[in-house]
């Protein structure tokens, strides 16, 4: 695609995904955050979550789904992110807590948490698909909210660029696993190497992972 072509869809999209918030910025809410999580599905590491509050008036061309993006736009985007953003919070489930109160509960918990570390308390809170309990704030889920809504998107790009590294770290600290490769995903490569080595501290016990899959460790 020419430059011109992307530069028009960048802005065609970042158009689109503010929307909703510059709905509430026309009615004074100046403090409107996004909320996204990170790691529901793999066999390994915790769950972290971002929540994400930009400046009202403000957004970043190149913003989407982190799903959507390459490894070197989240970083690059997330840089931007931190350096413009009017607060930047971010929230762990460890690995006890999801075989404790089970993965589901444990996202909730760390999207909970990562608004709580938040220096400036939000006004609205967008999240992706669920909403939070007794949360003080009003707040709507939308379903793919990450690529709806700026400020989610935000948020998807900050869990997931702070939990690959934070896999990366885990690489290092247990090697042999290829965490930095597939982030605590069950590929082929991660189940071999359960297979070969056992299970290390970092992977979720009892953990079934997303869908139907068998249950891993007992």
């Amino acid at each position: 695609m020419p430059a011109s072509e992307r530069d028009a869809a960048d802005r065609a999209r970042l158009t689109r995904l503010l929307s909703r918030e510059r709905a509430l910025w026309r009615r004074g809410v100046r403090h409107v955050a996004g909320v996204d999580e990170a790691g529901l599905g793999p066999l390994a590491g915790p769950v972290v979550a971002a929540a994400v509050i930009m400046p009202a008036g403000h957004g970043i061309p190149g913003v989407d789904d982190s799903k959507k993006l390459t490894a070197k736009q989240r970083a690059t985007l997330e840089v931007q992110i931190r350096a413009q953003a009017v607060a930047v919070g971010i929230g762990l489930a460890d690995m006890e807590e999801i075989a404790r109160i089970n993965i589901y509960q444990a996202g909730l918990l760390a999207m909970r948490r990562a608004l709580d570390d938040l220096a400036v308390p939000p006004e609205r809170v967008f999240l992706d698909a669920r909403l939070l309990p007794n949360l003080p704030w009003p707040q709507e889920a939308l379903i793919r909210g990450d690529a709806q809504i700026h400020c989610v998107a935000c948020a998807s790009i900050v869990a997931k660029v702070f939990r690959d590294r934070l896999m990366e770290e885990y690489d290092r600290l247990y090697p042999g696993y290829g965490f930095a490769r597939h982030k605590g995903y069950g590929t082929v490569e991660h189940r071999g190497a359960i297979a070969d080595r056992g299970p290390c501290p970092i992977h979720r016990r009892g953990f079934r992972g997303a869908g139907t899959q068998p249950e891993l460790f007992a």
